[in-house]
Parts: structure tokens; C-alpha cells; sequence
């Protein structure tokens, strides 16, 4: 049966919050999961020592992982939904993914017969 890493949701209306879980890819999101990698809070958030400098503060998104155990499931084929994917390649355990319209080689293509013809012709 195939394995996935996805986001589970919790939390509120309007305030989300996310475990990274591992489950089996026809169970229901909020299934039981096979095992919980850590957790994911959407909503960007100040830490307490930055709030003072109201210039300087950055607010941040938080994401704890088990890097470990998301490693080893990725090493057994566990594969990630689009979401976990992000996720994971900010922490670095993988490659970013490319859009549909990323890295296209643009490659001038023969011009078609009859104006090769053409062209011969005129010469």
C-alpha cells in the first residue's frame, strides 16, 4: 500500500494548525496516522524578543520536524504531497520543485518544408 506524507489539520476556523504525518494514501486526512514527523503553523508569528523592536521584527512561520524520521520515510519511498514537499525543501531535506512553466530549453525549430523551397529557389 502506498505511503504519503501530508498535512493533517487541527485547530480552529480560521486558525489553522498542521501535524506532518505519515498515513496511508487512501485513508481520510484526519485519519489515524502511521506516525506524527512534527508540525507545521501556517499563521507567520513574532517571537517575544522581537516584538519590542516593532522595526526589526520579522514574523515567521514555525515548522518542527523530525528530520531523522522524515528521512527514513522518505528513504523507503513515502512520497510527499505538494504541500509537504514545500515544506520539506525549506528545511533542506529536499530539492525544490520546478512549476510546469520553470526551465523550458526554447530550441529554434527547422523551418517548414515549403519555405525551405522557397528559399532555394530565390538563391
Amino acid at each position: 500500500m502506498v505511503v504519503r506524507l501530508r498535512l493533517a489539520r487541527f485547530g480552529r476556523r480560521h486558525a489553522p494548525f498542521y501535524n506532518i504525518v505519515v498515513a496511508h494514501a487512501r485513508t481520510a486526512r484526519n485519519s489515524k496516522p502511521l506516525e506524527v514527523l512534527g508540525t507545521y503553523d501556517p499563521i507567520p508569528r513574532q517571537t517575544q524578543s522581537s516584538a519590542d523592536n516593532d522595526a526589526a521584527a520579522r514574523a515567521f512561520k514555525d515548522i518542527r520536524l523530525d528530520t531523522a524520521r522524515a528521512k527514513y520515510w522518505l528513504g523507503v519511498g513515502a512520497q510527499p504531497s505538494d504541500s509537504v514537499w514545500k515544506l520539506l525543501s525549506m528545511v533542506g531535506l529536499l530539492e525544490p520543485k520546478l512549476k510546469a512553466g520553470g526551465l523550458r530549453r526554447i530550441e529554434a525549430s527547422p523551418p517548414p518544408q515549403h519555405q525551405q523551397r522557397q528559399q532555394q529557389q530565390q538563391q
